[in-house]
């Protein structure tokens, strides 16, 4: 029986070490992803009022994710976002030109000129 040789263990070492080396690598990329950044802001303007008194607002978030990217419009009256009527976009990548807000609900106009009704009955009472 031959004792192993030393190059061949080493190689081995070394394969080892870059596969520790990879897999340390995508678990830091997984674990920054998914992530969200929130492109737009707007708040209800004071001139507006809704039946649960409560101060709304809307956000355009890109989602990121391992997959790619994806784009929402969220309202609601949760400043963190978490809680409140979402209302997925996909891969839609406009910037918000402004936001119109009505009591019938808040009307979203985009830079290609796309335009987004949301009604009020989706976000009041904390939807």
């Amino acid at each position: 029986m031959s004792a192993p040789s030393a190059p061949g263990t080493r190689l081995r070492l070394l394969g080892v070490l870059l596969l520790g080396v990879a897999m340390g690598v995508a678990l830091s990329l997984a674990a920054s992803l998914p992530r969200s950044e929130v492109l737009h802001r707007d708040v209800q303007p004071a001139t507006v009022a809704y039946d649960d008194g409560s101060a709304h607002l809307l956000a355009l978030v890109r989602r990121s994710t391992l997959l790619g990217e994806s784009h929402e419009i969220f309202v609601g009256r949760d400043p963190g976002l978490s809680y409140g009527h979402r209302v997925g976009l996909g891969a839609f990548a406009a910037s918000v030109r402004t936001t119109e807000w009505t009591d019938a609900g808040v009307r979203v106009f985009f830079d290609t000129g796309h335009e987004l009704f949301v009604p009020a009955r989706s976000f009041v009472g904390g939807r």
